[in-house]
């Protein structure tokens, strides 16, 4: 009985908030209803599926009634009010995804990028860092970005790490022209015999000044290659290396003393601190003596001398010296990559490739 009265109650209640509603709440209601009822006879009632499971267009529709019917939690149904809600931030989102979405670098043509992938197929060691600094070192004033040249090759290394220079900072910085360093580098040959590479390098320019091989780097020898680095007093005032045993001595660092060389010794397990010499090894291997492998001492060093002489001091660019290259290229006309046209020259049989504008 008193279930009854109840349901009479709540029959009558709506009749008088219906007496009282604006055309414009009634006819979103009757929207409301209707669209609930049309989801269950669709679904339900088709027999297409045991309860109602609310489209896409169902969702838009309460997202849109829940901004401009007041009560519309009233004439809810199928879903919990929480659900409407959630379907209006979604919306909101997206909506706001799509206002805020990037529109990013201009896409670049065919031609650029088959040029992008001509070079990485003749320089597959080089990063995307390395092949837009190679672009503007030929004048080209539109060369794409390195992540923009990443999306078109196959596959890329990733780019050294650079090593954080702490004690000596303000001592690199403030001499930096008037600094270089030394250091060996170990090669085995085909038959396994050790090999010393030794290299001297420029701080300022990132020149390699000298490099010379040989099987026994005594005292006298590298004291020669000094020598051989230093003609007509073209010299630095400081001279970075690590504790070699030769490096160290006394007669070497005299001998230093009397050419007019500051050594500056690094600190014991500290290689960070010639860190521009090692990354100079590093590169040697990355670049080239992991590619070929050397016969003998004679082998080697014409690998060496092609890969210095005609690459590395002369096209290879450099981060450090803000993309240029230690012996500087020709100064080019400016022009854009569509109306460039590049002769390129092997180097290393094919390993890298230098470049030459053409008319």
């Amino acid at each position: 009985m008193f279930s009854f009265i109840k349901e009479w109650l709540i029959v009558i209640f709506q009749l008088i908030r219906t007496f009282f509603m604006t055309s414009t709440a009634k006819n979103l209601e009757i929207l409301a209803l209707r669209s609930q009822l049309s989801l269950y006879q669709q679904q339900v009632v088709n027999k297409k599926r045991p309860k109602p499971r609310c489209t896409p267009v169902f969702r838009q529709l309460w997202v849109l009634l829940s901004m401009f019917y007041t009560t519309w939690e009233s004439a809810l149904v199928s879903v919990k009010p929480e659900t409407v809600i959630r379907w209006h931030r979604t919306a909101f989102k997206l909506h706001w995804k799509h206002k805020s979405t990037k529109i990013g670098r201009p896409k670049i043509s065919t031609d650029i990028i088959s040029l992008i992938k001509r070079i990485h197929k003749q320089n597959p060691l080089l990063s995307p860092e390395k092949k837009e600094e190679l672009l503007k070192s030929m004048g080209i004033t539109d060369a794409p970005a390195p992540n923009t040249i990443a999306k078109y090759i196959p596959s890329t290394r990733k780019p050294p790490t650079e090593k954080q220079i702490q004690s000596w900072k303000t001592f690199l910085n403030n001499h930096s022209k008037e600094i270089w360093a030394m250091d060996y580098l170990v090669v085995p040959t085909l038959k396994f015999k050790l090999l010393y590479v030794f290299i001297i390098i420029n701080h300022a320019s990132r020149k390699i000044e000298h490099f010379a091989v040989t099987s026994n780097p005594n005292l006298e020898w590298v004291k020669q290659q000094i020598r051989n680095a230093t003609p007509f007093d073209h010299k630095p005032k400081y001279l970075i290396h690590d504790n070699d045993s030769v490096f160290v001595s006394s007669n070497f660092r005299n001998f230093l003393t009397s050419v007019g060389i500051k050594s500056k010794r690094t600190a014991k397990y500290s290689p960070w601190q010639n860190g521009i010499a090692e990354r100079m090894n590093g590169i040697l291997r990355q670049e080239l003596l992991n590619h070929v492998i050397p016969l003998n001492e004679a082998h080697l060093y014409r690998l060496l001398k092609e890969y210095i002489n005609s690459y590395y001091n002369t096209n290879r660019t450099h981060q450090g010296i803000n993309g240029k290259t230690p012996i500087p290229l020709p100064v080019y006309p400016s022009t854009t990559i569509s109306n460039t046209k590049l002769k390129a020259t092997p180097v290393l049989g094919g390993l890298y490739h230098t470049y030459k504008k053409v008319a």
